[in-house]
């Protein structure tokens, strides 16, 4: 298996979300961009969020992200994969990102979405100490991968659509908790 890395993230100062995917897959890796596979549904969904359209130049979705406050990221810095699947990563080689210095960085952060179970579950058991349970809500979404496909388009899109309003509702602190918003297969979800 060889190592991989994931990429620096995408975060104004005064971003107040943080949308944060595994790890990415083959596609994205190749690409040098944030859900590259062509039938992920990040960029369709954000591009009818907050006009992030997949239609746009790379740079310009990002700026769009930034501009609606939101930060995107991946749990993992490195691991050793096989293909583009969550499930093929091997959990002794995982390298969680440095959470701590991120989010000191970013101090207007209040919401954590997480973008399929992976990312979930691979940030409960190996950042979540670094972040501080007054600050952060914590929120699963249904995974953006086309590995996800028992979940309709439609269903997926009105599940993101928490993001819309959640940068308003990040200025008072809130008690970490997670809260699903639907069942996810286990697929990459970059």
């Amino acid at each position: 298996m060889a190592r991989i890395f994931s990429f620096p993230p995408v975060a104004a100062p005064d971003a107040r979300v943080l949308i944060l995917g595994s790890m990415p897959g083959e596609a994205s890796l190749k690409a040098r961009q944030y859900y590259a596979h062509p039938r992920n549904l990040f960029w369709p969904i954000l591009g009818e969020l907050v006009g992030a359209r997949p239609d746009l130049p790379y740079p310009d979705r990002l700026a769009a992200l930034r501009q609606a406050h939101i930060a995107l990221w991946d749990v993992l810095q490195s691991c050793e994969r096989d293909g583009s699947l969550d499930s093929a990563i091997d959990p002794q080689t995982r390298v969680v990102n440095d959470f701590g210095d991120f989010f000191t960085r970013h101090p207007h952060i209040g919401w954590i979405f997480f973008n399929g179970r992976e990312a979930e579950k691979t940030f409960r058991k190996h950042a979540i100490h670094v972040c501080d349970a007054e600050r952060f809500r914590y929120t699963l979404l249904p995974s953006t991968s086309p590995a996800n496909a028992s979940i309709p388009p439609a269903v997926r899109l009105d599940a993101w659509r928490v993001i819309v309003d959640a940068p308003r509702r990040v200025s008072a602190p809130h008690p970490g908790s997670m809260a699903g918003a639907g069942a996810t297969l286990q697929g990459s979800s970059t």
